[in-house]
C-alpha cells in the first residue's frame, strides 16, 4: 500500500513537458466512487502519457451536462449515466457533446441479487419463480431501497407484479445505502440468506460476489410504468442495463485527436471496476491510488488504449 501511495503521489503530482503536449484539459470528477476512479485513470494517462495539464471539476450528472450546454466546459464528462441526464440526447443532437465510448462496457447494472454461496447451495434460486417457491431459502425478506431513490418505486411495482409478499417474503426498506451494504457484509460473514436490490459497479459486489436473479425478459413499456409512483398495472420486468458514456465537447475532440482516441478506447468491465473499488475500500485508498492499482494490475487491459508515444512515456513509470 505504501509503495502504491508513493507511486500515485509522484506520478499524479508530476506534469512533464512531453513532445505531444496537449495543453489544458478539464474533466469531471463525479460524486460517486467508480466515476472518481475513471477520472483518476484518465487524468494519469493524459498527464503522464500525453502531457496534458488536467483540472478535475467536482460535479454530478445534471450540473456537469448543464455546464457543458451553457459554457462549453468541462471538456470531458466521465461516466455519464445517460438515463440520469434527460438533456443529453438534445445536446448530442445539437452537436454540443460527442459520445466516445461505453466507458462501462457492459453497462450499469441494477437488479435483484442473492449471494453466490446461496446459489451454489440452492440452484433453484436462480430464477424469481424459484425464489417465490422457496421464500424460507432467502430468509423470507427482500431488501428494498431507501426513500428518495428511484429504484424504490421500480422495485415496489415489480414486487407487486411478482406477488412477493403473497409468497411470504417481507419487504424490508433500508434507511440508507450504508445499511444495505452492511446487511450484505453481515450475511456473508455468517453465510446467511440475503435477497434484494443492488447495483454495479460497486465495491460491495467486488468484496461479496452476488448473482442477479433472473426475473424474465426486459419489457420497456412495463419498466416505464413501473418507474411511476402510480403505475396502474405493474408488470414484472428487469431493470435495463444503463448506458454509461465518456463524452467530450466537439471542440475538444477537434483540437485533441490523440487524447480523444485514447478516451474512446478507455473501457472498464463491471467485474474489473468492482475489483478495483473493493481494493480501494479494503485499503482505505484514494481514487488516485485506486487508479494506480488498476494501472499496475491490468496492464494487459489499458496498454492498447494508448498510441506509441504515450506508451513510451508511461513505460518508465509503470513497470
Amino acid at each position: 500500500m505504501r509503495k502504491l501511495a508513493l507511486t500515485a503521489a509522484l506520478a499524479l503530482g508530476a506534469s512533464p513537458a512531453l513532445a505531444q503536449d496537449c495543453g489544458e484539459v478539464s474533466i469531471t470528477e463525479m460524486n460517486w466512487a467508480s466515476s472518481a476512479v475513471v477520472t483518476a485513470v484518465a487524468d494519469f494517462l493524459m498527464t503522464q502519457g500525453y502531457g496534458c495539464e488536467v483540472t478535475k471539476i467536482p460535479s454530478s450528472t445534471n450540473p456537469a451536462i448543464t455546464s457543458v450546454a451553457e459554457t462549453g466546459e468541462p471538456d470531458i464528462l466521465t461516466e455519464l449515466w445517460v438515463n440520469a441526464a434527460p438533456v443529453y440526447d438534445r445536446l448530442a443532437a445539437e452537436g454540443k457533446v460527442k459520445p466516445l465510448t461505453d466507458v462501462l462496457s457492459d453497462g450499469g447494472v441494477e437488479g435483484w441479487w442473492i449471494p453466490n454461496y446461496l446459489l451454489e447451495e440452492h440452484p433453484e434460486l436462480a430464477t424469481i419463480e424459484g425464489v417465490l417457491a422457496n421464500p424460507e431459502l432467502v430468509g423470507g425478506r427482500f431488501h428494498q431501497c431507501p426513500d428518495g431513490w428511484a429504484c424504490k418505486t421500480v422495485n415496489a411495482n415489480n414486487l407487486r407484479a411478482a406477488g412477493v409478499e403473497e409468497a411470504g417474503i417481507e419487504i424490508f426498506q433500508h434507511g440508507s445505502g450504508e445499511t444495505m451494504a452492511t446487511s450484505i457484509a453481515a450475511a456473508y460473514q455468517d453465510r446467511e440468506p440475503w435477497f434484494g436490490y443492488y447495483w454495479a459497479p460497486t465495491s460491495v459486489l467486488g468484496q461479496f460476489p452476488m448473482t442477479r436473479v433472473d426475473v424474465g425478459e426486459f419489457d420497456a413499456e412495463a419498466h416505464a410504468c413501473n418507474a411511476l409512483e402510480e403505475c396502474p398495472d405493474p408488470k414484472l420486468s428487469p431493470f435495463p442495463e444503463a448506458k454509461v458514456l465518456t463524452v467530450v465537447t466537439d471542440s475538444f475532440a477537434e483540437e485533441n485527436p490523440e487524447v480523444t482516441d485514447m478516451l474512446r478506447n478507455m473501457q472498464f468491465t463491471n467485474d474489473q471496476m468492482n475489483g478495483v473499488l473493493a481494493w480501494q475500500e479494503e485499503n482505505n485508498a484514494s481514487p488516485d491510488e485506486a487508479a494506480v492499482y488498476f494501472l499496475t494490475t491490468y496492464k494487459d487491459v489499458w496498454g492498447d488504449w494508448l498510441n506509441e508515444a504515450a506508451s513510451e512515456n508511461l513505460a518508465s513509470i509503470l513497470q
